[in-house]
C-alpha cells in the first residue's frame, strides 16, 4: 500500500524520482526452514533474484514493471507459487531473468542493497523503508509509513509532508499503534498507467 500511495499520488504531485530497493524477510529474519512461513519468504526472496538480474541487465527503470507486477499477482491475485517467467512476460520483459530464481549468486546484490536501507534507518524495522536527500542534500530514512488504504490525494499530500518533516527532525524516531485492519488493495495496478522513474 505504501508504494501504492508513492507512485499513484505523491510521486507526481511532489516531482520524486523513486529507485525501488529490496528488503529479503528471509534474510533480515532469518526465518528457519522448519518455519511455517519458510515457503513464503523463500519464494519471494527468490523473487527478488529475478529483480536484480532485470536491474543488472536494463538498470533501475526496468525495475519498476516487475516490482508492480509481482505486487499485483502477491497481493491481488493471492499467488505465492507462479512462475517468474510469466511475471517478466506481463511486464514485459526477457523471460531469460527468471533463470536468476534459483540463483545463490544473486543474493550478495540483495544483501548488500538492504543494508544501505538498513544502515540509514536502523535493523529493527522491517518493509516499508522510504530514503531521501534532506534539505542539506544528506540521505536519510525511515521505516514506514505502513498504510492500509491510500489517502484521498490531499490526505496523501499531507502524509508525505509530515514523513519528510518527521524524518529529518533531529531527535525523532518513531510512531506506532496497532493496526486494526487489513490493508485495502482495491483494483490491481497495471504498469502502463504509471511512470517508471
Amino acid at each position: 500500500m505504501t508504494a501504492r500511495w508513492v507512485v499513484e499520488v505523491v510521486a507526481p504531485e511532489r516531482d520524486l524520482t523513486v529507485t525501488w530497493q529490496p528488503i529479503s524477510l528471509l534474510v533480515k529474519n532469518q526465518i528457519p526452514e522448519d518455519s511455517d512461513r519458510y515457503e513464503r519468504y523463500r519464494f519471494t526472496h527468490n523473487l527478488l533474484r529475478v529483480v536484480e538480474s532485470v536491474r543488472a541487465d536494463l538498470g533501475d527503470a526496468a525495475v519498476f514493471p516487475l516490482y508492480w507486477e509481482l505486487g499485483r499477482r502477491i497481493h491481488h491475485n493471492k499467488d505465492r507459487s507462479f512462475d517468474p517467467a510469466e511475471a517478466l512476460k506481463a511486464a514485459g520483459l526477457d523471460v531469460s531473468h527468471a533463470g536468476a530464481f534459483g540463483d545463490e549468486a544473486w543474493d550478495a546484490e540483495i544483501g548488500r542493497r538492504m543494508e544501505v536501507g538498513l544502515a540509514l534507518a536502523g535493523n529493527d524495522i522491517g518493509t516499508p523503508i522510504i530514503a531521501f536527500d534532506d534539505a542539506n542534500g544528506e540521505q536519510v530514512a525511515i521505516f514506514g509509513p505502513v498504510i492500509t488504504r491510500v489517502p484521498p490525494t490531499q490526505e496523501s499530500l499531507a502524509l508525505w509532508d509530515a514523513v519528510v518533516t518527521l524524518t529529518t527532525m533531529p531527535g525523532f524516531w518513531e510512531l506506532k499503534r496497532t493496526r486494526t485492519e487489513r490493508p485495502e488493495f482495491g483494483a490491481p495496478p497495471t504498469v502502463a498507467a504509471f511512470s517508471s522513474d
